[in-house]
Formats: C-alpha cells, sequence, structure tokens
C-alpha cells in the first residue's frame, strides 16, 4: 500500500527542497575563487531525486533550466544507475552530451542514505579557462578542439577518494590553474551542503513519506501544466529571424521554428534553422531543450518552481547536424547566441494565441566583452576579464521593458561592480549610463540598453561576441523595434573602428573602448503612448526631445511641459 501524505506535509517537504537547493546555491557563490561566479554569479545547481527527476532548483541561469537533471540521466544510461557510489564526485564538460561550452563545468554527486541512493547533488559553473587556443572562451574557434579540453562523465572522487592524477590534469590544462581547482573545490562544496541538508530531511520525515510528497509535488505540477498548455488555442504557430553570423563572417544564419499546440501538449519542432555553422555558435540538443523551456515557463505556469513534473506537455525536436543539434566537431563556444533568439522566437510565435502574457523581444544575447593581458600592478601576472554586459527588455500589456538587465538565457547574472572591477583588473570604467532611444517605442515602451566606456591601463587584447543588428528586437502588436548593439575601439593613433565580434585584437594602454547594446521591442502603437508618460520618459534620460517628436507625436515646450495643441497636430498627421 502507498504512503498517503498530507497537504501541510507535502508543502514543508516542497519548500524544504527549493531551500535546499537555494542554500547549495550559496555555497558554492561564497566559496568560489574567481568574479565571474561570486560576483557574476554564473552558475546554477539542482537537487535530484534518485532517478534523475528535479526536486529543487535554485535562482541562477535559466539557461540551465532542467539540463543537470539531463547529465544525471545521461551517465546513468552509459553506466547504469549502480555505478554511482557514496561519495564519487563526476565531472563533464562534453558540449554534445551538456550542450553549453566547455567553460561550464558540470559537477555531479550522488547522496545515499542507509546505503540507500537517494538522490543528486548537481551544479554548473563557468571556469574561466580550460586549455582553449586563446583565454576564455575563443570567438573565431571552427572547431571544438580549439576551445580546451573535453571530458565526458569522469570521477574526481572515487568513494570518497580524490583522484588526485585527474584533478592535477585539469589544473595543469588551464591558464589559471589554481582558480580552477577552487572553483572546482566550491562545486564540491556546494554538494556537500546539498547532501547534508538532503539527510537531514530523510531523517526528519523518512524515505516513504519523502517520496509519497516527491510523487504528489511532480503530480499536481504536471496537472497544472497541462491545463495552462490546454488553454492555448490548438494550432500551430510559426515564426523566424537569423543571427547576424558565425563569428567567422558567414552570415546571416536563420532560426525557425513551427510550434503545434492540440489539447495538453506542446510539441516545438526547429526544422528549417540553420545546419551547423562552421564558427562557435553550434549547441548540442541538452542545451536547446533546456532554451525552449525557458520561454515555455516564462508563458506556463511561470509561479512554479521547475521540478520532475515539469515540462511533461513538451517536445522538443532539433534535426541532426544543425546549430541546435551539434555533432563532432562543431564549435559551440559562443552556444547560448542562438538560444537568446529561439526563446524570443517562441514568444513571437505564441503571442497571437497569448497577447496578454508576451512582451516584445529583448536584446538578445549576452553581449561579452572579454579582456586578457598582464597586470604590472601584480606583479605581471595574466589576468582575464569577461564581463557580459546588460541591455534592455521587451514591453508588455500593462508595462514597459525594463532598462539595462542581464539576457534571459542569464537570469541573476551581474555585472561587475564597478569597484571591483577596477580593483581586480588594469581597467578603468570612464563612464556607465543607460544608453537614451534605444528601446523601441509604443503605447508601453521598450526597455534602453546600455553605454559603457572602457579605458585599458595595460597593454591586452580584446575579445568581442555582440550580436542581434540583423535581427534587433522587435516589437508586438504595432510596437516598434530597438536599436541594435555597436561598440567603439579607440586605440591610440588609430582610427575610431566599430565591431561586434572581433578575436584577439591588440589593445594597448589608452585604448577606449565603448559599448553600446540594444534595446527591448515596444508593445503597441506608440501614438498611443501618454503624452505625459513620454514627457517623463525625456526628464528621466530615456527619450530624446526629437524622438518623442518623431517615434511617439509629442511636442515639448521650451520649459519641459507637453505642448498639447502641437501634439494633437503632430498625432493628427501622422495618423
Amino acid at each position: 500500500m502507498s504512503t498517503q501524505v498530507d497537504p501541510v506535509t507535502t508543502e514543508i517537504i516542497r519548500n524544504a527542497f527549493i531551500a535546499i537547493a537555494n542554500d547549495m546555491n550559496a555555497t558554492l557563490i561564497r566559496s568560489a575563487f574567481t568574479p565571474v561566479i561570486y560576483e557574476g554569479k554564473d552558475c546554477s545547481v539542482a537537487l535530484i531525486d534518485d532517478q534523475g527527476e528535479v526536486l529543487g532548483q535554485s535562482l541562477g541561469l535559466p539557461l540551465f533550466l532542467g539540463n543537470l537533471e539531463i547529465c544525471v540521466k545521461l551517465i546513468a544510461e552509459q553506466h547504469g544507475w549502480d555505478y554511482f557510489k557514496p561519495g564519487d564526485v563526476f565531472y563533464m564538460n562534453d558540449s554534445y552530451m551538456t550542450g553549453t561550452h566547455l567553460n561550464d563545468s558540470t559537477v555531479i554527486m550522488p547522496i545515499f542514505h542507509n546505503d540507500q541512493r537517494i538522490g543528486f547533488a548537481a551544479s554548473r559553473a563557468h571556469w574561466l579557462d580550460v586549455g582553449a587556443k586563446d583565454p576564455g572562451t575563443p570567438v573565431d574557434s571552427h572547431e571544438i578542439y580549439q576551445e580546451g579540453t573535453r571530458w565526458g562523465p569522469t570521477r574526481l572522487y572515487d568513494g570518497g577518494v580524490a583522484r588526485d592524477d585527474v584533478i592535477d590534469l585539469l589544473r595543469r590544462n588551464s591558464r589559471f590553474g589554481d582558480a580552477l581547482i577552487g572553483d572546482l573545490n566550491a562545486q564540491i562544496a556546494a554538494g556537500r551542503t546539498g547532501e547534508r541538508r538532503l539527510k537531514s530531511l530523510f531523517d526528519r520525515f523518512g524515505v516513504e513519506t519523502i517520496r509519497a510528497a516527491r510523487d504528489e509535488i511532480f503530480r499536481q505540477t504536471e496537472t497544472r501544466e497541462r491545463q495552462a498548455v490546454g488553454e492555448i488555442p490548438d494550432g500551430s504557430y510559426v515564426a523566424e529571424g537569423a543571427l547576424d553570423d558565425d563569428g567567422l563572417g558567414n552570415g546571416p544564419v536563420p532560426v525557425k521554428l513551427k510550434i503545434d499546440v492540440a489539447g495538453d501538449s506542446m510539441q516545438l519542432d526547429l526544422t528549417g534553422s540553420s545546419p551547423q555553422a562552421r564558427g562557435p555558435i553550434n549547441c548540442g540538443l541538452t542545451q536547446t531543450i533546456a532554451a525552449v523551456r525557458v520561454a515555455y515557463k516564462l508563458l506556463v505556469s511561470p509561479d512554479v518552481s521547475p521540478n520532475g513534473g515539469s515540462f511533461k506537455p513538451l517536445e522538443v525536436s532539433a534535426p541532426d547536424s544543425s546549430v541546435f543539434n551539434a555533432k563532432e566537431p562543431a564549435a559551440c563556444g559562443w552556444y547560448f547566441t542562438p538560444l537568446g533568439l529561439l526563446i524570443d522566437l517562441v514568444i513571437k510565435a505564441l503571442a497571437p494565441a497569448m497577447p496578454g502574457r508576451v512582451a516584445g523581444a529583448h536584446y538578445g544575447d549576452s553581449m561579452v566583452i572579454t579582456i586578457a593581458g598582464n597586470d604590472p600592478r601584480n606583479g605581471d601576472q595574466p589576468y582575464l576579464m569577461i564581463e557580459p554586459t546588460t541591455g534592455g527588455w521587451g514591453a508588455f500589456d500593462g508595462g514597459d521593458g525594463a532598462n539595462s538587465l542581464i539576457n534571459n538565457v542569464n537570469g541573476s547574472f551581474k555585472d561587475l561592480p564597478i569597484e571591483v572591477f577596477e580593483r581586480k583588473y588594469p581597467l578603468r570604467i570612464r563612464r556607465y549610463n543607460i544608453r537614451e532611444d534605444s528601446g523601441g517605442a509604443g503605447r508601453y515602451r521598450g526597455g534602453n540598453g546600455t553605454y559603457r566606456e572602457y579605458e585599458v591601463l595595460s597593454d591586452s587584447v580584446l575579445y568581442l561576441w555582440f550580436e542581434r543588428a540583423v535581427t534587433p528586437a522587435w516589437g508586438l502588436f504595432d510596437g516598434g523595434d530597438a536599436r541594435p548593439p555597436r561598440v567603439e575601439v579607440d586605440v591610440p593613433g588609430e582610427d575610431t573602428e566599430t565591431y561586434l565580434k572581433v578575436n584577439a585584437k591588440p589593445v594597448p594602454v589608452g585604448t577606449i573602448i565603448r559599448s553600446r547594446t540594444g534595446g527591448g521591442g515596444g508593445f503597441g502603437p506608440a501614438m498611443e503612448r501618454a503624452p505625459e508618460q513620454v514627457r517623463a520618459d525625456v526628464l528621466d534620460g530615456l527619450v530624446t526631445r526629437d524622438a518623442a517628436r518623431e517615434q511617439y507625436g509629442v511636442v515639448l515646450g521650451d520649459d519641459g511641459s507637453v505642448d498639447a495643441q502641437a501634439t494633437e497636430a503632430v498625432r493628427a498627421a501622422s495618423a
């Protein structure tokens, strides 16, 4: 007879799972050695049950939504569930298995209680360097062997005993080996936290009660999601867009999708999207599924924490050897670029069926600036600064888009505080502000992007990965499109050059780098925006006077007030 569990106990256990995952994430962040983790928070953790289903996932990178559980199942598929032993620690980063780039370290630890496997603690974090041809992640790689050392599931601890030779191999294949080991140990510490807390929970409630509560949590979540999908009108929905290029100048790169909704199920097909590219914009199917889950979660039951009952109504398919289902030897260093566009396209496709739940496209990519060199303030030791930059999000029915937020694949990721940035690196931030007029016009205005100006204080090398100039953030329901990104580089004694992508460009002392990220799309006709809202945007430095008149039909007097008569005339003329 199955164990019955009351609703109060179920809710206590549900929230305990989530709390354990959050404690794991806090441990990882507080123990990490590199700013990309302890400041940027480029990491995610999950508490997983004995069969590889999510019990709780912390706040972190949405792009890894439901991905860590797949990695556990891949190990079990290869070796069987009995392969896991108490005290084991597994490491993997193979792009065709995890779906991401080689810098993303996945660490998985089985958890045992009274000699019985009760779950897994899993984490993923970005390691600065894993032995690529250039520091960090090359912009111009054309096969995965140029991007670092590639690991399938590998035991780093065997029955609780460290395999020092394997761990040393990891350290030796990184330009920042000591920091890599520090970040690895932080991930192991996060796993130990999850192990300790989950064992305590089993001690408190017992195996049968925990499993009964888990099953009920999964059942409730699946039921709720099927109800939500069932409310979407049946039909086929399509959308398409394009990436600027593959990093090697080949482009545009098409992305096409079709969504079929039938009853309480949803199927997403990426047939027609680009074959795997020569440049590093490819990803494994595992990560494509996770990205679609992000878009799905934005629209379907977004207030329920992901667990093993999530995503049951959703099926995702992508052609073999495409950018979304890459095969060896495809380069995958910038795998997230097509995924950011894909997430926006899923929302665009479903907009006619869900007008009250969707938003205009956001600025779309991580817009990464990487600068590497040697720091004369620190004995000429090598440094590597990698920074995703913020941009504008799309407007929605009832509200403007957010200004200067991290992109949707990165979630709680943070750009570096200026004080930390200038202390850690021989670089200076000369200016940092919101980029006016970059958001799409609309009844609800798209969010604005960011302007950030860097000064190089030591001879260094620059890498840029900026995207979405071909398909900038679009508006919905007659909302305007946003402005695309732009980066200017002023090398002393040379003409200003403009880039979106560049690999290993020398930037000597005194070089100025000006980055402008894109905005988000508008929602609804711009001429329907209340004139006083436009006036407030101008006073706040979000919209210029010229844009107020040209895009919104709002005329301001010399004193900053709305000229009602002139505004009425301009809007009437544009009707």
